[in-house]
């Protein structure tokens, strides 16, 4: 996934209609119970081509961004019990089946730490 968005979301959905992923849904389209935009953890890419993610550039709420874990192998249980536990909704193919980050690992920032994911730093601009 690489980000999330915090409750410290207005609903506004400016990133929605920015995620070059198309990663971001409204909270009216999201897969989990939720009361804000959702990010799909098996779509985000970080915006890695970009000096920032697109999403927080276009966000107004200051810290309604976070960084999360990345979408890779070495998190796969990561994400794979928050989806069991309603944090996340990862997708399941018909032929390929689930969207696992061992299955289907995305790019992330390597210059964002673990650590500072852990800590769930606000994505600045």
């Amino acid at each position: 996934m690489s980000v999330i968005i915090t409750d410290s979301c207005i609903n506004c959905d400016a990133c929605v209609d920015e995620c070059p992923a198309t990663a971001i849904v409204s909270v009216d389209d999201a897969p989990v119970d939720t009361e804000y935009t959702y990010v799909k953890p098996e779509k985000c890419i970080e915006c890695v081509d970009c000096t920032v993610p697109k999403c927080a550039y276009v966000c107004p709420s200051e810290g309604a961004i976070i960084w999360d874990m990345p979408y890779i192998e070495e998190f796969n249980d990561y994400f794979m019990y928050g989806d069991a536990d309603g944090k996340y909704k990862i997708r399941v193919h018909k032929k390929n089946g689930v969207f696992s980050p061992l299955n289907q690992p995305r790019p992330f920032r390597e210059t964002i730490s673990i650590e500072q994911r852990q800590n769930k730093m606000v994505v600045e601009i």
